[in-house]
């Protein structure tokens, strides 16, 4: 019998297998799982050199594996970067604004990158661009809503040269003043490359930084349980020379993440030469079970974008889309590459699906894995095409944070079924579950979850109902064992299993009877990557690797730590700075818990508009519920 480097025992472990549902421990070698059982059975391979773990009770699920999100890009830019995901009000999150706009020295910017939606916030709004002129007057300020606009305040619009003579790209719009001067709100309609071509225009980590970023991004999402991805590529992500920072991690074997990474389409109506130059140089599935390639998209083509801002209308892809696009499928088909592409609406899926079935009659697919990302609205009939084909369906929680606009413009009916998840599944399609972060979505996958199994966005709003929601069990396997297929890893990643790949993550609370609204609030006590503790705190503390420092000092990340209120891996490197942030973070939860706990916000108030905290914390007695302010007058009773 083979002896085990690490054996966990007396925990509560969900397998995701079938066949052993449930176990107590766990036994691993060399990265991979050796044993699965209870205590009795698997401590049998322990000896003196085995470090052997009790998991206290503690529930156990394999590593969270994200089938579709931008690690790569997201880590080039995490340091630089104050993350709104899960801050519970506008005040804290503009009082983060400008306390890092305090630390932040000329000419950097500070910058807020997606992962936030308005309805998160007890005021149920964004922040002005009279609010953030105020808390930036000299600092360049990019705050980005989803991908559907960005808020500038004077100092940046002066960093990225917007004038009255700036033209803005097709289908997007520079609002401007009635003196034609751009107010600093740009918006996508619904081209959002009028947002990525202006964040590209601020300063930049330097490759030592970059690489230092990349490591706290990974450890930010170890601090979720996530153990393995699956990149999507991304605009002015060029292969090979925008990888070199997560290949020089891989080979330092400083990865805590799994990546298996496609490859996006650089160069409008050069398309198919991007595809053909990387099938010329780069092997498929080349790498290792730390990083691999996993072949092309989302980006296939650019005139087959069909941009997901529900705030807008749907977009009408060009008539000549189909002939593009059937040049690039051919080409990927021939050469046997696996592909995925970014397709949101119906009427969109219909017109790819139209090529795929054109191509597939000359060149069958005849097996080869491919993907369609997101689908929010796809019908029964486009669900059986895909499964003919043999394709794959990768949904995110996009709905999450657009679910408000989503039925503002289409009604609560037909969001009952975007994505019509439940279907996918009852017609034996594949499904792997993911966030796309980080410019829409936050990287947290238990807000995905929660959106799953409970069917609300993250501002509350109940947009599925029984028939459509899925069990938590279920939405877990989308998210483990689902999401492998994507990768074409299911035969050794997303289950504890023997022979499985020791992927591992120990939960703070117990994600299967925890109440609802606390699914949001998980995070792992302990994740395990190929066999080896990555991050570890409360009882396991004693386990986490050393603190790694934040370069540069000044970065956000030295004070908020990600994901509101923050982790803990940098207790030790920023110890007064870290504290002294948790204790507001848990005073700022303290009190958006006790607010929603007694009022509701779904208007503004006609006395105070939507600052009802003002109103509270004056004189007048708005939180006399028997008194005319508190009842009649003044609507703050209701926030």
């Amino acid at each position: 019998m083979n002896k085990a480097d690490l054996v966990l025992y007396n925990g509560k472990i969900h397998t995701v297998d079938k066949e052993l549902p449930k176990a107590t421990a766990v036994a691993i070698l060399d990265g991979k799982i050796i044993a699965v059982g209870d205590d009795a059975d698997v401590l049998k391979f322990a000896d003196d050199d085995t470090r052997t773990i009790n998991l206290r009770k503690k529930t156990v699920i394999p590593g969270i594996n994200d089938s579709h999100t931008h690690l790569i890009r997201g880590g080039l830019n995490y340091n630089l970067e104050l993350r709104w995901d899960g801050v519970p009000s506008l005040a804290d999150a503009m009082r983060m604004l400008r306390e890092q706009v305090d630390r932040t020295p000329s000419p950097q910017w500070v910058r807020v990158v997606g992962g936030w939606s308005e309805f998160q916030f007890t005021e149920r709004r964004m922040p002005t661009l009279n609010e953030i002129n105020a808390a930036a007057p000299d600092t360049p300020v990019f705050i980005l809503h989803l991908y559907d606009r960005a808020l500038l305040n004077r100092a940046a619009l002066k960093a990225v040269g917007y004038t009255k003579d700036t033209p803005a790209p097709p289908r997007s719009v520079i609002e401007r003043d009635g003196k034609g001067e751009p107010t600093g709100m740009i918006i996508a309609t619904p081209n959002a490359l009028i947002l990525y071509s202006t964040l590209a225009k601020g300063p930049k980590l330097s490759y030592e930084h970059q690489l230092n970023s990349t490591r706290h991004y990974m450890r930010e999402m170890n601090r979720f349980g996530i153990t393995s991805v699956i990149d999507a590529g991304g605009g002015s992500q060029n292969y090979p020379d925008d990888y070199k920072v997560i290949k020089e991690l891989h080979d330092s074997g400083m990865l805590t993440v799994r990546i298996a990474y496609n490859l996006f389409t650089q160069h409008p109506k050069h398309e198919k030469e991007d595809f053909q130059s990387w099938i010329n140089s780069v092997k498929l599935y080349q790498g290792d079970d730390m990083y691999r390639h996993n072949g092309a998209g989302e980006m296939l083509v650019f005139s087959a974008a069909d941009f997901e801002d529900f705030m807008q209308p749907r977009p009408n892809l060009a008539e000549n889309m189909e002939a593009e696009l059937e040049d690039v499928i051919r080409l990927l088909v021939e050469n046997r590459w696996p592909f995925r592409l970014h397709a949101t609406y119906n009427e969109s899926i219909s017109r790819f699906l139209n090529v795929f079935e054109k191509v597939d009659r000359d060149i069958p697919f005849n097996g080869l894995p491919w993907i369609f990302d997101h689908a929010e609205t796809i019908d029964e009939k486009n669900i059986e095409r895909v499964k003919s084909l043999g394709g794959g369906i990768a949904i995110q929680d996009r709905m999450a944070f657009q679910g408000e606009y989503f039925v503002d413009r289409y009604g609560k009916t037909a969001a009952l079924n975007t994505p019509p998840v439940k279907k996918m599944l009852a017609m034996d399609v594949p499904v792997g579950g993911g966030t796309d972060a980080t410019r829409v979505s936050s990287y947290n996958p238990w807000l995905a979850l929660y959106w799953l199994s409970c069917g609300k966005t993250v501002g509350g709003l109940p947009i599925y109902n029984d028939d459509t929601r899925l069990s938590r069990e279920t939405a877990l396997e989308l998210y483990t064992r689902g999401s492998a297929w994507f990768s074409n890893e299911q035969h050794k990643k997303g289950s504890i299993k023997v022979g499985h790949l020791a992927d591992i993550a120990v939960l703070d609370q117990d994600y299967f009877t925890v109440n609802d609204e606390d699914i949001k609030s998980i995070e792992a006590d302990m994740t395990i990557v190929n066999g080896k503790i990555v991050y570890a705190k409360g009882y396991f503390k004693e386990f986490n690797p050393p603190p790694i420092p934040v370069l540069p000092d000044w970065s956000p990340v030295t004070v908020y730590n990600g994901y509101f209120p923050g982790s803990n891996h940098l207790e030790q490197a920023h110890s007064k700075q870290a504290i002294a942030e948790k204790r507001r973070s848990d005073e700022g939860i303290r009190q958006a818990q006790i607010a929603s706990a007694v009022h509701a916000c779904i208007d503004s108030c006609t006395v105070h508009g939507h600052n009802h905290n003002a109103a509270r914390l004056s004189d007048i007695p708005v939180t006399d519920y028997t008194a005319f302010w508190g009842t009649l007058g003044c609507s703050c009773f209701a926030f």
